[in-house]
């Protein structure tokens, strides 16, 4: 076997400490060689915690170890462009949190400074890792569902009472468009192998909360009349859904976001039959971990170096969409 992907965390969030650490560490082709943050206290108990060997007080000092091949940024959004940037200069491959900015001119000066660099930069979407989306995507290229005609996809949760959560703080890049609306709409453009033409977008801007976007829907238009149909929130009941409606069948798909063994199933429409897929269960962190260092040992990548650039244009375009209340035709 190739020598392990040797893994920097710049970061303790829980995110870090709850899924990505531990899924690195379980992965094939990579290892957690060191944890930093902004204070040795914090870091040092993380490292202990999962038997981490370097511990460092400071990002830069993490940066300037040469035995690190690549980092893991868990930091909150308004951070991503400075470190990643600063990682790259530093020849770090770097996997970074969604959304990878705050902006497409954000996130295309990112990604190009990663390739000037020549490093791998890959936008931790790690629900697109688990091999339940491949299986998606071969049925709808197979023809099972006939032709496509309409994505919907609802991901909300209610966490309006925590005031000092930092997704409510507007800039930083808060807000549930951000947060969670960004899974549906990754969702769409991957299922239809096409970038949207146009997005019309209702939002609630809460003051109670820095005026972030509470909660959104909105209709998301693709070449040849197709849509995305979503909606998005942090101020609703917990529900995710991924429905994929063809003209001979339909794909019914629950925690289409978050899925890992046990809810790794769906269920496939035709006619008066309900087809029930178990489909194949994987944590896909470790996935995602696997195929990052797949791609840094030269392997084609799993998301295209691109995507970041194309997923946060349509982002920030519903954000405008919601703000002025108007259709927005994406250029």
């Amino acid at each position: 076997m190739a020598q392990k992907l040797k893994w920097g965390i710049l970061g303790c969030a829980q995110i870090a400490t709850g899924a990505v650490i531990p899924a690195i560490q379980e992965s094939e082709r990579g290892m957690v060689a060191a944890v930093a943050s902004r204070g040795l206290d914090k870091s040092s108990a993380v490292a202990a915690q999962f038997g981490i060997d370097k511990a460092y007080g400071s990002y830069e000092e993490l940066l300037a170890d040469p035995e690190i091949d690549a980092v893991y940024i868990p930091l909150p959004n308004h951070l991503h462009r400075e470190w990643v940037i600063r990682a790259a200069e530093a020849g770090k491959h770097v996997l970074c949190e969604k959304p990878i900015a705050l902006s497409s001119s954000e996130a295309l000066e990112m990604t190009e400074a990663c390739r000037q660099a020549g490093v791998h930069l890959a936008e931790a979407y790690m629900y697109r890792h688990h091999p339940r989306i491949a299986q998606l995507q071969e049925i709808i290229a197979r023809g099972d569902i006939g032709e496509l005609r309409s994505i919907r996809g609802t991901f909300t949760y209610n966490d309006a009472e925590d005031r000092s959560n930092i997704r409510f703080k507007s800039a930083w890049g808060g807000g549930s468009l951000y947060d969670v609306g960004c899974y549906p709409l990754s969702a769409a453009r991957l299922l239809y192998g096409a970038e949207p033409e146009a997005v019309t977008v209702q939002a609630i801007f809460s003051p109670e909360h820095d005026g972030v976007d509470m909660m959104a829907s909105g209709l998301v238009e693709f070449p040849g009349g197709v849509s995305l149909i979503f909606d998005c929130g942090m101020w609703a009941y917990n529900r995710q859904l991924l429905e994929v409606l063809g003209t001979e069948g339909r794909i019914e798909v629950p925690m289409p976001f978050n899925a890992r063994f046990e809810d790794a199933g769906f269920t496939v429409y035709k006619g008066d039959e309900a087809i029930a897929v178990a489909g194949t269960g994987a944590n896909p962190y470790v996935c995602q971990a696997d195929h990052f260092a797949a791609a840094v040992s030269g392997e084609p990548p799993h998301i295209l170096p691109e995507d970041p650039v194309l997923n946060m244009k349509l982002i920030e375009t519903c954000l405008d969409s919601a703000r002025r209340r108007e259709r927005i035709v994406l250029a």
